[in-house]
């Protein structure tokens, strides 16, 4: 059982409700913020079945890959133990506090997460979570993240490891006599403190982070080159007794380097290497390929190349010439936005027919006698549909001169925010969850929706004040949320969901659109689009593969449902469509000088 000293227990984990009743992230217990310092960063990097974040704490240079020091990652509590956890607790705050730890602290920068099975440590489990589990046996973690019914842990631990990119792993454990770890050309070395009495033992594939990180990949970035277990010692021990030698231990890791090689990408370049795989077909109109294909035409814009332009009119010659429906007999929200793609062709081309096609849409939001409907048919009640109906309808005005698509967008618009809008600024997924989950794509949806229509609506529009205050209502609402990564989250108020591509994207794209049209203050949002950008970089790998991009969502019937949609890992037709547009438009705002592009890193900076 955990003692007193730590408060740990039923006061404080076993009541996992608050968390989810009140979000804020200051909601952490209080002997997480007893230990905290000055310029401490208490965030969380997951969540247990039983709904307890695994918290952490951050320094900045942490989240600096390009920082001149070394950035090591402890980890504890994987077997509950209490002395183990309170010892790394003690550790942070004595390494960032006293003399002692002075000139180590100028070559390197420690994160940890002193409590990786949260669920153990709250109900007196030992090393297993209240699954039945054992995370610290769960890696690689196998199966889909996060939603391991057994051990959820052991996924979100490992991608958010790999975005993190140490440059070493120290596995704090509990044990009868100190000894050190560690692994080498496949193989493990055991020695005490003082590297006497070294032997070498055989790699067992026995599921925890020392044998699985080397020879693996967090997150598909690279594998990590230095993991060490302390048993039976603490923290400042092992410091004190193996030292840090700053010159030559300090050398980046595979992981590091490869995070700052895609961070130093233009956004052209990150467009570009999308391109390549997304954007190259229109198999039915819907909203994930056509908005793949808009991201190409942009793209050509942007590099004067008219073959993107050429291929895809040449991808949606079958629609052109009616050969094939652009609206079959089963028409969705994203059947409706999928036509955006020829609105855009028919601004570059000027083409009659692509003008008929957006229009067909948008005559959907008329009845038979020409009078406006309630709101746009197929919203099914979720906030996607400021996304699925508006832009379409703010479209068609644009290209046809009928003010009577606008009228159509912003009534709407205003049903949609009526059934979904909560008091905080935040858009719930529908009305059918009780507990009014912001769901990140959910919010990512209104953010894009908002500003395609305010990008088509003229600057003289009746509607423009009103279309204005929603948008920056919701950016104001969004900023609020984003984390120390720059990222949003699969549940945008919830900072131990996992940190979700899609409404990244989404709301970067939103936030860089206001900036370029001056609807928002860049002395506020700039720096957010900043942090933001060089997040998504990180999670777009080669080949189009990128990290933790939501499965396709429908309504959901609780908040732990949003928690369990699968987070996929590698290719995705929705994440790089998003990809695409993100990109592009930081391209035009650096282009514009909105946004000036940063000279890149391609390695970490020199002390001097």
């Amino acid at each position: 059982m955990v003692p007193d000293r730590l408060v740990l227990c039923a006061a404080v984990w076993i009541c996992a409700s608050p968390l989810l009743a009140e979000p804020e992230s200051a909601k952490y217990p209080d002997w997480i913020k007893e230990a905290t310092v000055p310029g401490t960063i208490v965030t969380a990097c997951g969540v247990t079945r039983d709904n307890r974040p695994i918290p952490v704490l951050l320094t900045k240079g942490m989240l600096d890959l390009a920082t001149p020091k070394h950035r090591m990652l402890i980890v504890a509590g994987f077997e509950s133990s209490a002395d183990t956890i309170e010892s790394v607790l003690k550790f942070w705050k004595a390494y960032h506090t006293e003399e002692r730890f002075a000139e180590t602290r100028k070559c390197l920068d420690i994160g940890l997460i002193p409590v990786a099975n949260p669920d153990g440590a709250a109900l007196g489990l030992g090393t297993k979570n209240s699954a039945g589990g054992i995370p610290e046996e769960g890696f690689p973690p196998t199966g889909t993240a996060y939603s391991d019914p057994k051990n959820p842990e052991s996924h979100y631990l490992w991608r958010w490891i790999g975005m993190l990119g140490p440059d070493a792993v120290l596995v704090m454990k509990p044990g009868p006599r100190a000894v050190v770890r560690w692994v080498h050309d496949n193989s493990v070395y055991e020695s005490n403190l003082d590297q006497c009495d070294r032997q070498k033992l055989p790699l067992e594939a026995n599921g925890r982070l020392i044998s699985a990180i080397p020879k693996s990949s967090p997150a598909g970035v690279g594998p990590l080159s230095y993991v060490v277990e302390v048993v039976g010692a603490t923290a400042g021990e092992f410091l004190d007794r193996r030292g840090l030698n700053c010159s030559a231990d300090r050398a980046p890791t595979a992981v590091r380097l490869e995070l700052l090689r895609r961070k130093a990408r233009t956004p052209i370049q990150v467009a570009e290497e999308l391109s390549q795989v997304y954007g190259h077909q229109l198999n039915s109109v819907a909203y994930i390929p056509a908005l793949a294909l808009i991201g190409r035409l942009r793209l050509g814009e942007l590099n004067q190349e008219e073959s993107h332009l050429a291929d895809v009119e040449r991808i949606v010659q079958p629609y052109f010439d009616a050969s094939k429906p652009t609206m079959g007999e089963r028409i969705g929200g994203s059947t409706m936005s999928g036509h955006l793609v020829f609105g855009e062709l028919a601004t570059r081309t000027k083409k009659p027919r692509y003008i008929k096609l957006a229009q067909a849409v948008a005559d959907l939001g008329f009845d038979e006698s020409g009078a406006m409907r309630e709101a746009m048919p197929h919203h099914v009640e979720m906030s996607d549909s400021v996304f699925m109906g508006g832009p379409i309808l703010v479209q068609t005005g644009r290209l046809t001169g009928e003010s009577k698509y606008f009228d159509m967008a912003l009534r709407h618009l205003r049903f949609m925010l009526k059934l979904n809008l909560r008091k905080d600024g935040l858009h719930q997924n529908s009305p059918l969850d009780p507990a009014e989950t912001a769901w990140g794509r959910g919010n990512g949806f209104p953010a894009l929706g908002l500003a395609l229509c305010l990008s088509d609506l003229p600057s003289d529009s009746p509607h423009r004040a009103e279309m204005l205050k929603m948008y920056r209502d919701h950016m104001a609402a969004m900023l609020k949320h984003q984390d120390e990564m720059g990222m949003w989250h699969q549940v945008v108020d919830h900072p131990e969901s996992y940190r979700e591509f899609t409404v990244t994207c989404m709301t970067t794209f939103a936030l860089t659109r206001g900036l370029r049209r001056g609807w928002l203050n860049a002395k506020t949002y700039k720096p957010a689009i900043d942090r933001a950008w060089e997040s998504i970089k990180c999670r777009i790998g080669p080949d189009g593969n990128l990290v933790d991009v939501c499965t396709g969502t429908g309504k959901q019937k609780s908040f732990r449902d949003y928690l369990d949609r699968k987070a996929i890992l590698g290719r995705d037709d929705r994440g790089g469509a998003m990809a695409l547009m993100v990109a592009t438009e930081i391209a035009f705002a650096q282009r514009e000088r909105v946004l000036s592009e940063p000279v890149p890193d391609q390695a970490p900076r020199s002390r001097d």
